[in-house]
């Protein structure tokens, strides 16, 4: 997210570009895949990999989200990287010596490294590593949630939910467009704009995307179907950054999601579902983005609101009906990092 002038074209640790006054993201991600066939070379096997994550991101927060609703703690163990990061890459700042205790090393581009030497790209979160071998399987963060939900189905929890249903596919793989484009990745468009006019063009898409889920959201509780889906998981990473950061830090300003009444009680409502608010830290989350960003805000200064106490206010949603994990049940086992 943090951002380096390269001669024209700014290049980020998280994948950003600005080049001229419009705002890209790096979607060319190492994709290959880890399936029960091991088509690409990595079978599922649980204990061989481990998923680094931050706190801070919302691309990392998917995967620690579906990773505890699915049940594979057990199966996929767990790297936490510190909110923030310099140029080079994200690091181990919160383990003890500043050493992952798993791939004992510093910083996550080593393990980038170990995969391709010098890799060229982002240094990006979320990532998988063999653990074997040191290196960095994928850090295709789309594709990263669906396979823990298809691919890994034989170490899910028992009661783990249908996150990404066969009959619901297309509608989700729709919605799912519509929101990274215009919302997920909306809010940066916003935020790195060049210019005037790409700021505005960008404020414009994004509370046009907002509105439309406002009024989608108003009549049922969840995005598709019934039940809590891939769709939802990629929205309230969004959602629960938006009045901290994005609102102010990223100028997304025309209204705060808790003045948005549709989208704020059913953020609300996944706040509260085991899975969700408990995988949510916002003092982590402000860190990154007011630390990291000098170029948006050159003090560092981390501001103390807002306050967070009506995330655990009743929303109302049951009214809608819909049943969060369908026909299974909430995760109960504790937070594991």
């Amino acid at each position: 997210m943090d951002t380096k002038n390269t001669g024209g074209t700014e290049f980020s640790t998280k994948g950003i570009y600005v080049t001229g006054s419009e705002y890209t993201r790096d979607t060319n991600y190492i994709e290959t895949r880890i399936t029960r066939d091991g088509a690409d070379g990595y079978p599922v096997e649980a204990g061989r990999y481990r998923l680094v994550v931050s706190r801070a991101c919302p691309w990392a927060h998917r995967s620690t989200i579906v990773r505890r609703l699915l049940g594979l703690e057990d199966a996929i163990s767990i790297g936490v990287c510190g909110p923030t990061h310099d140029v080079r890459s994200w690091t181990f700042d919160l383990d003890p010596d500043g050493l992952d205790p798993v791939l004992g090393i510093p910083r996550l581009q080593e393990a980038y490294f170990k995969r391709t030497p010098n890799y060229p790209r982002g240094i990006t979160v979320p990532a998988i590593v063999d653990v074997p071998s040191g290196a960095v399987v994928t850090n295709n963060f789309p594709q990263i949630t669906l396979d823990f939900s298809t691919e890994w189905r034989d170490f899910h929890r028992d009661g783990a939910p249908e996150l990404y249903p066969e009959a619901l596919r297309e509608e989700i793989d729709t919605v799912n467009k519509r929101v990274f484009t215009e919302v997920n990745n909306g809010v940066y468009r916003c935020g790195f704009a060049g210019s005037q006019e790409a700021y505005d063009a960008a404020y414009d898409r994004l509370f046009t995307a907002l509105d439309w889920l406002e009024e989608r959201l108003a009549t049922q509780r969840y995005l598709v179907g019934d039940t809590i889906t891939e769709a939802d998981v990629r929205l309230f990473t969004t959602l629960v950054r938006f009045d901290a950061v994005y609102h102010g830090h990223f100028k997304c300003n025309r209204s705060k999601l808790t003045e948005m009444p549709a989208l704020w009680a059913y953020a609300r409502d996944l706040f509260q579902t085991p899975g969700f608010g408990d995988t949510v830290n916002f003092e982590q989350i402000k860190q990154h983005y007011y630390i990291v960003h000098e170029d948006l805000n050159p003090t560092q200064i981390v501001p103390k609101g807002p306050d967070t106490s009506g995330w655990t206010t009743p929303h109302g949603r049951e009214v809608l009906g819909g049943r969060p994990f369908g026909n299974g049940t909430a995760p109960t086992r504790p937070v594991d990092a």
